[in-house]
């Protein structure tokens, strides 16, 4: 689980340069949304982490 919770938060950086870095322009707002939503399931992987303790 912690695998993919960091697989999310570079999805999340490299959506937040794309999208607040101006880079495209065209699909800034896409890559906004895309920031927002991986940094939402990397809270959740992290969460999920924590309350599952067999792993560790």
């Amino acid at each position: 689980m912690f695998h993919w919770a960091l697989i999310f938060l570079v999805v999340a950086f490299i959506a937040g340069i794309f999208g607040f870095g101006g880079i495209a322009s065209a699909s800034a707002g896409i890559a906004q949304v895309l920031f927002v939503v991986f940094m939402v399931l990397f809270v959740i992987a992290l969460v999920a982490r924590a309350f599952n303790r067999t792993h560790w």
